[in-house]
């Protein structure tokens, strides 16, 4: 296997230092944030609660259809979540959050442990904002900013209510008003703080538990790359989702398992980090197993994936850490691996797994993991694709 000469890196761009998307580096990464909601589910027929089965998982999970007209994955079926902004570091936040919650930490749980070294991004440009808040608090606010400008799901509290019980959120009800407040935070993220100081909340930040953090892999010069935090937040109930129509133009709740058979019969599309994420989530039975083992994962380091690719002869292959053919080399930032074997003749040869296999004419893909979690966190189940799916 051989890796080509890595391209030029792309040059800087400005950026406004009291609003708009974050950049680190010369080669153009932006940090965004992402949220994995799930609620749960009560089934109800006309006189009330029916018999009918739950979903098979016990609750389900918000996916969020993209306009095929958006330049960033058109057409995929997403988690809510998008661009880290300056206005998410605003100092105006610790006014909202007191006096009941206080800097840093506003009552999260103590900073997660350090990450592992790799892999070390360009150089960090956003030492030019200034960050009253520290990156997980406006990560988070980044995420429940987006919820609300996507899907119009209001993740806050009331801001007179103390650090949250150990129990699934609730969304707030969507006040009158709701589409005019949500054009003004679209085109001005700097607003979204002066929703909350209007409806007296915060966002919750606390419902908000770490979960995983993916790198955009390289495939080819000038492609978008992103540094992305993925969150997951339990509510108790499903609130209304009201899509944009204009970055997102539609939506649906789906436990994993439904949503890997419409990934499967190609009722939807999901990009590589999407699948693997809904597929870990089957590990879960109901919504309350998922919740308490997001409260013990708390103080766990949560990795940065950067997968690595595998161009073969028919297909491309995503190698994560742990993989036996992953390779910790921060060359693979701007670089990719190739061969002329075919994907077949990859996987005989190897024992230890964390890969996904796309099968690129048609956008599936298979999961094969034999490694275990060097934390306490899960992999997803095993997923190989029929051939009659192909």
């Amino acid at each position: 296997m051989r890796a080509p000469a890595a391209p030029e890196p792309e040059g800087r761009k400005p950026s406004n230092a009291m609003s708009g998307p974050l950049r680190s580096g010369p080669s153009g990464w932006r940090r965004a944030a992402s949220v994995l909601l799930t609620a749960g589910w009560k089934h109800r027929g006309p006189a009330g609660p029916s018999l009918s089965p739950p979903p098979a998982e016990g609750f389900r999970l918000l996916l969020l259809q993209r306009s095929k007209g958006q330049g960033f994955l058109p057409g995929a079926h997403v988690f809510p979540g998008g661009i880290l902004d300056a206005a998410d570091y605003s100092a105006d936040w610790l006014s909202l959050f007191a006096p009941h919650h206080q800097p840093p930490r506003f009552s999260l749980n103590p900073s997660p442990p350090p990450r592992s070294p790799f892999p070390v991004l360009p150089a960090d440009r956003t030492h030019a904002v200034d960050r009253a808040l520290p990156d997980d608090v406006a990560l988070r606010i980044c995420a429940i900013r987006e919820t609300f400008e996507e899907a119009g799901v209001l993740l806050l509290r009331p801001r007179a209510s103390l650090a949250a019980a150990p129990e699934p959120a609730r969304a707030l009800p969507p006040p009158a008003g709701l589409a005019a407040w949500r054009a003004q935070v679209h085109r001005d993220p700097r607003q979204f703080l002066r929703f909350c100081e209007h409806l007296d909340c915060t966002p919750d930040i606390w419902a908000l538990h770490d979960w995983s953090v993916w790198l955009t892999p390289f495939i080819q010069r000038g492609g978008r790359r992103y540094d992305t935090t993925f969150f997951l937040c339990c509510l108790s109930e499903p609130p209304p989702v009201y899509p944009d129509l204009a970055e997102v133009v539609g939506c649906k709740w789906s436990s994993p398992s439904e949503a890997t058979e419409s990934f499967v019969s190609k009722e939807i599309w999901l990009a590589p980090p999407q699948f693997y994420e809904i597929r870990r989530l089957e590990n879960f039975a109901s919504l309350s197993d998922l919740h308490k083992f997001c409260l013990d994962l708390a103080l766990e380091e949560v990795e940065r994936w950067l997968p690595i690719s595998l161009l073969t002869a028919d297909g491309r292959i995503q190698l994560l850490p742990g993989d036996e053919l992953y390779l910790e080399d921060s060359d693979f930032l701007e670089n990719v691996l190739t061969t002329e074997k075919k994907t077949e003749e990859i996987m005989k040869e190897g024992r230890k797994f964390h890969r996904l296999v796309i099968h690129s004419l048609n956008h599936v893909y298979s999961i094969h993991v034999t490694v275990q979690s060097k934390n306490k966190h899960v992999f997803p189940k095993n997923y190989v694709v029929s051939k009659s799916h192909l």
